[in-house]
């Protein structure tokens, strides 16, 4: 991996736009697009977005459950099971 290869000025970008999304598409790495030699955009294939996203929604959700652990904001698995079945026996959803 040769970091020097994601880095493109804009003018890159603008005159060789194709052979960046090639590049972006079968490297999966991000090409950090920049003006007047400071970044200013990073380019990324919409798969390691999606999975970009997708991970920090998760990391969001656990760092959530653990500050409702440390606030001991929590239930027993028999609770659990008691509510989920309370809701479904109103036709509520889940």
């Amino acid at each position: 991996m040769n970091i020097k290869s994601d880095i493109k000025p804009v003018s890159f970008l603008k005159s060789r736009s194709a052979e960046l999304l090639n590049q972006v598409n079968s490297t999966h790495r991000p090409v950090i697009i920049t003006q007047n030699g400071e970044p200013r955009a990073v380019l990324q294939d919409p798969e390691s977005y999606e999975n970009m996203r997708n991970a920090i929604g998760v990391l969001k959700l656990l760092s959530q459950g653990e500050e409702d652990v440390k606030n001991g904001d929590t239930l027993t698995q028999e609770e659990v099971f008691v509510n989920i079945e309370r809701t479904i026996k109103n036709g509520e959803k889940i």
